[in-house]
């Protein structure tokens, strides 16, 4: 399964109101796994960001004067997310964006149509009822390292949120439960994942740490008597 977890920085708040967006960052996930890829971009908005917003995400009028439109990044932004599952926090803040973003070209496209939207603060205000859910909360809750997050960024949250989504619906889990041998996991089961990493050294003793080891293991049989390393030497 394939997924991208997406985030949004804006110029204000209601697309209703004539907001764009600002920023746009993606990272991508296959079988639950971070796959390095991900796609980043910063956008003029043909309007002023107001002043609340840049107190929060930092970014100015002047910054993206030169930053290419939407239309012109809009092709290569829904090619990425086509066809993926969308993992958003407060996803309809995002996906109103967006197609408010693609209502403006042609075809016009919505995104509900061409992906799947999981929502991860709804997960969150779910399992964590009555505690705040916001994504420094939620680092905090699973000791996630989120100290370069002094403002907010598209690409950099998208990054944490891939972690705390990740812990938030199970961890990265590789190991297949199901009893039956199902490849798929059966119902309610964990997908073995395939591992292409290269498999882990088991270091060997040299033939000097060996005799070192023996002769500790001497002298500490001459203090102590029998060991219980003997014991164990005895019965294998």
């Amino acid at each position: 399964m394939r997924q991208i977890v997406l985030d949004t920085e804006t110029t204000g708040i209601d697309p209703a109101e004539g907001h764009r967006i600002i920023e746009i960052g993606c990272v991508e996930l296959m079988e639950r796994q971070i796959t390095g890829r991900h796609y980043h971009v910063y956008i003029n908005p043909e309007r002023e960001v107001e002043a609340e917003a840049i107190t929060v995400h930092g970014i100015t009028n002047e910054f993206l004067a030169d930053k290419p439109k939407f239309a012109a990044i809009a092709d290569e932004f829904f090619e990425f997310i086509k066809g993926a599952e969308l993992v958003i926090h407060n996803a309809a803040f995002d996906i109103g964006f967006m197609d408010s973003e693609f209502a403006r070209l042609k075809p016009v496209r919505r995104t509900t149509e061409h992906c799947g939207v999981v929502d991860s603060l709804a997960i969150a205000r779910k399992k964590h009822p009555g505690q705040k859910n916001n994504l420094d909360a939620l680092c905090k809750r699973y000791g996630i390292d989120n100290s370069n997050r002094e403002l907010h960024g598209a690409l950099l949250d998208a990054e944490i949120l891939a972690d705390v989504y990740l812990l938030l619906t199970g961890g990265q889990t590789a190991l297949s439960l199901d009893a039956g041998g199902d490849e798929a996991g059966g119902e309610g089961g964990i997908r073995r994942l395939a591992d292409d990493r290269n498999p882990l050294p088991v270091p060997r003793a040299s033939d000097d740490e060996r005799n070192a080891h023996d002769e500790f293991m001497a002298l500490l049989a001459k203090q102590a008597g029998t060991t219980v390393w003997d014991k164990l030497t005895t019965e294998e």
